[in-house]
């Protein structure tokens, strides 16, 4: 089954008013990496809602309370549960777009499911039964991450555990595998792979572009010009959504600040994708 690809039953998750699955729009997650203040928040959200509305695209506001996975002890990291969470809540309130954000540790699920419309769980930690149990049961959709260490179908495990708490609103997100130790590469096969497990499949462009092991901030910590190119074939395999991290001033950005999608390149890109995704969706259910 994982490794057939082709045409395959996958539910429809909704997030909010929003449908992602077969048969629906292309749907943009999208935000800065980290929330670094409330200004940048409202900034980005409203000119990302301004981009999507004109171009029709369904947006869910992604950006971090919390990155837990730094490569040093003093990078910045977040501004906490707290203040990130009321920054997200007033991007939704000012903006009524729906918010996602990751979480690191169970204790942290009861606030941010007061919140947060996805609970996302970050890729190091898609194989952790007990953060997967706790966020499955806020009944929320929950979006995982799949790791850059396991295959496609690999993700039949988190999937199991979180309908084992009976919510089957899951998304799948590919972000790369492991190439080498420092870089990631994309096996378009994963988008298919893990639709035949049932469930919406979302592709982070940006992540993979990062070069691990070299400062975010340095240039050579990632590779963005190939972000577009990423774009075009993740949608061309059928994804059901794109994650992409961007961000007013990248060059000043606190984190991942060499693979985020400057904020004033991303309309043309998004232009090219949803016309791309459109005619994928065109050809669905026809058999030549």
């Amino acid at each position: 089954m994982g490794g057939k690809g082709g045409l395959c039953l996958v539910k429809t998750v909704h997030v909010g008013a929003i449908p992602l699955g077969k048969g629906h729009p292309l749907v943009l997650i999208s935000g800065p990496c980290v929330i670094e203040t409330e200004e940048i928040a409202l900034r980005t959200a409203e000119a990302l809602k301004e981009i999507c509305e004109e171009l029709k695209i369904p947006l869910i506001y992604k950006s971090s309370f919390e990155k837990d996975n730094r490569s040093a002890a003093g990078n910045y990291r977040g501004p906490g549960l707290q203040e990130g969470l009321r920054i997200l809540e007033k991007v939704k309130t000012a903006f009524g777009i729906p918010v996602l954000s990751d979480v690191h540790r169970e204790t942290d699920i009861p606030a941010a499911a007061e919140v947060l419309d996805v609970i996302q769980i970050p890729a190091f930690l898609c194989q952790q039964t007990s953060l997967l149990i706790a966020a499955g049961k806020t009944g929320k959709p929950i979006n995982v991450k799949k790791g850059q260490f396991l295959a496609p179908d690999g993700m039949k495990s988190p999937i199991n555990k979180l309908e084992f708490t009976g919510n089957d609103r899951i998304l799948l997100t590919e972000r790369g595998a492991c190439f080498g130790y420092y870089q990631l590469v994309a096996d378009m096969r994963a988008i298919p792979i893990m639709q035949s497990l049932g469930y919406p499949v979302v592709f982070d462009a940006t992540h993979i572009v990062r070069i691990y092991g070299v400062p975010s901030k340095d240039p050579q910590g990632g590779q963005p010009g190939f972000v577009p190119t990423l774009v075009h074939a993740g949608v061309a395999a059928g994804c059901d959504a794109l994650f992409l991290e961007t961000h007013p001033c990248v060059e000043e950005a606190l984190c991942d600040a060499s693979s985020m999608i400057p904020l004033d390149r991303l309309k043309p890109l998004l232009k090219r994708a949803k016309a791309l995704a459109d005619l994928v969706r065109s050809w669905e259910g026809q058999d030549d």
